[in-house]
């Protein structure tokens, strides 16, 4: 698990974001696989700038070139082309265990027949770091993540979280540049990975070090990155803060796998001030912002927690669609509607659930959907 043999000076509190060279910087780097007769290409040429002290998530489904990447920044895998830089240093070709980052796995490959407290310790005793600066290194690793009161006991005596936690201190001890997490919590149940999500993020900004996260889960990135590069097909479709990425994605894949959105195809007709209005076959509407000139077709794409559902026509300036209720699915906090358009088109809304439930609307029902022109916007079709 533990690459580094850096020995730098002790956590710090997070650094500006962009202070410095950046932490990782990956440079037209393309990773090619033989299968056969054919060439593979798990990434196709990523330009990338982690920040320091930056919580960086790769999402993306499985087989969209993720791993492959932070492979490549660990030295686990080389690029066939292109530049991998750590702090400004060209790391190309430099074996893993001489660069300056540690990972944590999935699998948290803790030893059996060790404590926890010299599970720790291994790096810096492979190392001859002295035993008073050893014990002393492990007991702030340990006070980190919340762990110092269970030092003598041994992997199998504890939980998953808290295996997980002893694979991020044995990380966190030799005090690496940056450090990367593979998807460290697919192994948890749900709650326990929800909080552990909020704990990585504590750590992350008590000891200031870079971290670059590996996922598939879109919760996951959403809660705990500052900034996201989604992924598809060993590209990087979009980078940005997770509230960019979701409230404005930039591509039907992004909009798709982020999250639930509603896809609608439509024609650019008029503008209406500052927004193009454009039309869906005779049962409504949308304005929205968009460069697509008149008779233009485009998707337009919503939220659901975006869309009002009512009996009552919309108020002038609003996006509208007339439709019918499909679908009522009740979760407590919030009702789930599926509504079918005339061209036989779904729109999904989201309807948190109060007091007062006479505006319901059930299975049949014939409803106007409507939205501030502000939360959809318009992809070329």
């Amino acid at each position: 698990m533990a690459t580094s043999t850096h020995e730098g000076p002790a956590p710090h509190p997070p650094t500006t974001a962009r202070e410095g060279p950046a932490a990782i910087g990956l440079e037209g780097v393309v990773k090619t696989y033989r299968s056969g007769q054919e060439t593979v290409a798990a990434v196709r040429g990523i330009d990338l700038a982690v920040h320091q002290g930056e919580f960086f998530s790769l999402l993306g489904p499985s087989g969209c070139g993720k791993t492959t990447t932070m492979r490549m920044i660990a030295g686990f895998e080389e690029p066939t082309s292109g530049t991998v830089r750590l702090a400004g240093r060209d790391v190309t070709g430099v074996p893993p265990d001489r660069r300056d980052v540690n990972m944590v796995f999935q699998s948290y490959a803790l030893f059996p027949h060790m404590s926890v407290a010299d599970n720790v310790a291994f790096g810096l005793r492979r190392k001859n770091v002295p035993k008073d600066e050893v014990r002393r290194r492990v007991g702030e690793a340990l006070d980190l993540v919340e762990l110092s009161g269970l030092h003598r006991r041994r992997p199998g005596r504890l939980s998953g979280g808290q295996q997980q936690r002893v694979a991020l201190a044995r990380a966190l001890v030799n005090r690496p540049g940056a450090l990367l997490l593979d998807e460290p919590l697919g192994a948890l149940d749900l709650k326990l990975r929800q909080a552990m999500q909020i704990e990585l993020k504590r750590i992350q900004r008590e000891v200031g070090i870079t971290f670059v996260y590996v996922t598939h889960d879109q919760s996951e990135a959403l809660t705990m990155s500052d900034r996201i590069a989604v992924m598809n097909e060993g590209v990087v479709e979009q980078l940005g803060p997770p509230a960019q990425i979701y409230e404005r994605p930039a591509s039907r894949f992004v909009a798709g796998f982020i999250g639930t959105s509603n896809l609608l195809s439509g024609t650019v007709t008029t503008g209406v001030g500052e927004y193009a209005r454009v039309e869906f076959d005779g049962i409504g509407h949308v304005l929205v912002r968009t460069d697509q000139t008149s008779g233009s077709a485009v998707d337009v794409t919503v939220r659901p927690e975006k869309v009002h559902i009512g009996a009552d026509e919309p108020a002038p300036g609003m996006s509208r669609l007339r439709g019918t209720v499909g679908e009522v699915v009740y979760l407590g906090a919030s009702t789930h509607y599926t509504v079918v358009l005339a061209n036989g088109a779904e729109v999904v809304v989201f309807r948190q659930n109060s007091s007062d439930a006479s505006n319901a609307a059930e299975r049949g029902d014939q409803v106007w959907l409507s939205w501030r022109p502000d939360h959809s916007y318009a992809l070329p079709r």
